[in-house]
């Protein structure tokens, strides 16, 4: 198995990583939501015209 970060062949102590710098790397990676997974826009979200979004009131 190799280290998903940099390739190389993984640790038992850090396993699936090389070591604990990639497995830092990948934890940075999952706090900033570098990963994620696409959805597509449902037909609900497609409907809402540009204009109908409800604006905050301002008050006089």
């Amino acid at each position: 198995m190799s280290c998903p970060i940099c390739r190389k062949s993984a640790v038992p102590e850090y396993r699936p990583f090389c070591s604990r710098r990639c497995a830092d790397v990948d934890l940075a990676r999952w706090l900033r939501a570098d990963y994620a997974i696409p959805v597509p826009l449902t037909d609900a979200e497609d409907d809402t015209p540009d204009g109908d979004a409800q604006q905050p009131s301002e008050s006089r």
